[in-house]
C-alpha cells in the first residue's frame, strides 16, 4: 500500500484518540440548532454514497454509528459526533450533508447548500473539510464546484479517496497522483491526499492520525 507520512508516535496518538469515547451527539437543521463551538471541529463531506458515513464508522471501529444507506442523499442533516474526553481534548466530527445526487428534488439540494454555506460562515472553531472522492471517479465537476466554494471561503480542505479496494492495484497511483495534481490548482486544498478503503481499512490510521493533529491545539 501507499507509504504513510506519519511517525509511529503520531499513528499512535490517533489511535489512543479514535479508541476514546465517541458519540453521537444530534443533527442539526439550522444554524440555530448548532452545538455550541467550544472545541475543534472536523467534517466530513462528499458526494452522496461516497462513503462519507462507512468512513466515519470506520475510523471510529463502530459499525453503525454513523448511518449508510444504499439511498444516496439520506443524510439531510449536519450530524455532530463527540470524539475523546477531557484527558484527550474533545473534538466534534461532522458529517454534512452529501451533494450532487440527481434524483433529489432540487429544493433540497438547495436547502442542503443553505445549510453547508451558513455552517461554513458559523464555526470559528473548524480545522478542516475532509472532503471525500470516488477513487473509482475521480473529481468529478460538482466535486470542483464545492472546492471552488470552499476556496472562496478560505475555508481549509483536504481530499480523501474512499473506495481504492474497488481499483486495480495498477490503478490506484494512477489516481493518487491525478489527484493531488488538480489539488494543487485549489489555495485552500491541503497538498497531502489521504487514500482509503472503509472496507478493507487502508488509510484508516493516516486519516486518524492528520484529525488528531487538527485537534490537539
Amino acid at each position: 500500500m501507499l507509504e504513510t507520512p506519519y511517525t509511529e508516535e503520531d499513528i499512535e496518538t490517533g489511535r489512543l484518540l479514535f479508541a476514546g469515547p465517541v458519540d453521537f451527539v444530534m443533527g442539526a437543521v439550522s444554524l440555530d440548532t448548532l452545538p455550541t463551538a467550544d472545541r475543534p471541529e472536523v467534517a466530513f463531506a462528499g458526494r452522496s454514497n461516497v462513503g462519507k458515513s462507512s468512513l466515519v464508522n470506520a475510523l471510529t471501529g463502530r459499525k453503525t454509528l454513523a448511518r449508510t444507506s444504499n439511498t444516496p442523499g439520506r443524510t439531510q442533516e449536519l450530524n455532530f459526533f463527540t470524539l475523546g474526553n477531557e484527558m484527550q481534548q474533545p473534538a466534534y466530527l461532522v458529517d454534512l450533508p452529501g451533494y450532487g445526487y440527481a434524483k433529489i428534488e432540487r429544493k433540497k439540494v438547495h436547502a442542503w447548500t443553505r445549510l453547508v454555506k451558513d455552517y461554513l460562515r458559523g464555526r470559528p472553531n473548524l480545522r478542516r473539510i475532509m472532503l471525500l472522492i470516488d477513487s473509482r471517479h475521480g473529481i468529478k465537476e460538482n466535486d470542483r464546484e464545492i472546492m471552488t466554494m470552499l476556496d472562496e471561503a478560505a475555508v481549509n480542505y483536504q481530499i480523501v479517496l474512499t473506495k481504492l479496494d474497488k481499483l486495480k492495484v495498477e490503478d490506484r497511483e494512477k489516481i493518487l497522483k491525478k489527484t493531488q495534481d488538480d489539488a494543487k490548482k485549489f489555495i485552500a486544498c491541503h497538498p497531502v491526499v489521504l487514500a482509503t478503503s472503509s472496507e478493507k481499512g487502508w488509510g484508516i490510521q493516516d486519516a486518524r492520525t492528520e484529525i488528531v493533529q487538527l485537534t490537539r491545539y
